[in-house]
């Protein structure tokens, strides 16, 4: 009996009491609040993330790379040039009456472009011309006396033959003769340099048209009627720049370190920087065979392979000059071309952002050659995705874009 109470008070004390059991479920319980917390707290910066602001992107596509893609050797940028252009200016000081050429407008060679007063030059090309008929009815009239002095010494002279007339006579009529003949000859002189006066007199009068040099297209218009203009040489100004939108070519300064990897002949790629997805095929015509000391480049010159009417004078361009060929192994073809300024370091590593639905995705991918504005991407990016050029600094995976119109 006395040995129950004993274990009775033993199992008492080994009981849990209650308030102790509560407090470990609480313990239990403030981990598995944080994680869900946290949970709570990442969902809800991804959904703002991805349901909040909408960032305006510019885009543009992945394009597949051409088979057996020639590598550049040498990128430069320059302007278009045209080998024919001129400046047309008098060649006399006057007063401008009449323009005949607007900016824009195609001419032909020859053309006239403008007028100047030329009332003193007409009279005096009038004037001149009227001395030259004098001097040509002059010599008409010699003639016509030579005429009848040859015709009374043949008589003369049969009349000596047969005793009738003197030796006096027959010498009276050779003088006469042979004065006329050299007053003949003195009368053709004179004609000619009349005949040469006129001709200066109707080119001074021709100076006051001003006509153009070369078929082409007028770039600028620099004269007005009632404006005095005077030769270029003089201080004066043009009347209108004509370029022979036929001679269009491209100048570039190469570095004279490089200038070896450059030569006559060689293919190259040409892109305006007013139409930067164009690619034009171009030809090195030149290297100019002199150096530029400040500089330290040498002049390369290109024709376009064909012109188009979108090219004009003083564009802007880069040029990409691409292998001749022969021993030369070529660089493995790329997945895709994008264009440079779409690319972005992240430490070692290039990324692109790829335009997925209504969110930028951000891809990390292997970069190839430079082929003029474009680079050749060789994994991470397929072709026809759309990715974001000059992505800003700012955006991030899975942040929702809209590209702009």
């Amino acid at each position: 009996m006395s040995d129950t109470p004993k274990r009775t008070a033993k199992l008492a004390d080994l009981s849990i009491a209650p308030g102790s059991r509560e407090g470990d479920r609480s313990r239990r319980r403030i981990p598995l609040l944080v994680a869900v917390v946290a949970a709570v707290a990442i969902a809800v910066v991804l959904l703002a993330m991805r349901g909040g602001k909408v960032v305006e992107v510019t885009t543009a596509v992945a394009r597949p790379a051409e088979t057996g893609a020639i590598a550049t050797v040498l990128n430069a940028s320059g302007y278009v040039e045209p080998r024919r252009r001129a400046t047309v200016a008098a060649k006399i000081t006057g007063r401008v009456t009449e323009v005949l050429v607007d900016e824009g407008m195609p001419v032909e060679e020859g053309q006239v472009l403008a007028r100047l007063d030329d009332a003193d030059a007409r009279r005096r090309t009038d004037a001149t011309r009227a001395a030259r008929d004098v001097a040509a009815a002059a010599l008409a009239e010699i003639e016509v006396n030579l005429a009848d002095a040859d015709r009374r010494l043949r008589r003369t002279t049969e009349l000596r033959a047969q005793g009738v007339a003197s030796e006096q006579d027959l010498d009276t009529a050779t003088a006469a003769a042979d004065a006329l003949r050299a007053q003949l000859a003195v009368a053709r002189r004179n004609l000619d340099a009349a005949d040469a006066e006129l001709a200066v007199a109707v080119q001074d009068l021709e100076n006051y048209t001003i006509r153009a040099p070369f078929a082409g297209i007028a770039v600028s218009k620099e004269a007005q009627p009632g404006e005095m203009v005077a030769p270029v040489f003089a201080g004066g100004g043009g009347i209108s720049t004509i370029v022979d939108m036929t001679s269009l070519e491209i100048e570039v300064d190469v570095n004279e370190s490089y200038i070896a990897r450059v030569a006559p002949g060689q293919p190259a790629e040409a892109i305006l920087d007013a139409y930067p997805g164009w690619r034009i095929p171009a030809t090195v015509r030149t290297v100019i065979p002199t150096a530029d000391r400040q500089k330290a480049t040498v002049k390369v010159r290109l024709t376009f392979d064909e012109l188009d009417p979108r090219i004009l004078p003083d564009m802007g361009v880069k040029v990409a000059f691409r292998e001749t060929g022969g021993g030369t192994e070529q660089a493995p073809r790329a997945a895709v071309l994008v264009p440079r300024n779409a690319l972005r370091r992240d430490g070692d590593l290039a990324i692109v952002f790829v335009v997925n639905g209504e969110h930028a995705e951000r891809r990390a991918v292997t970069i190839g050659r430079e082929i003029g504005s474009d680079a050749e991407i060789l994994a991470g990016v397929s072709p026809d995705a759309t990715v974001v050029v000059e992505p800003p600094d700012d955006l991030a995976d899975g942040q929702r874009v809209r590209a702009r119109s």
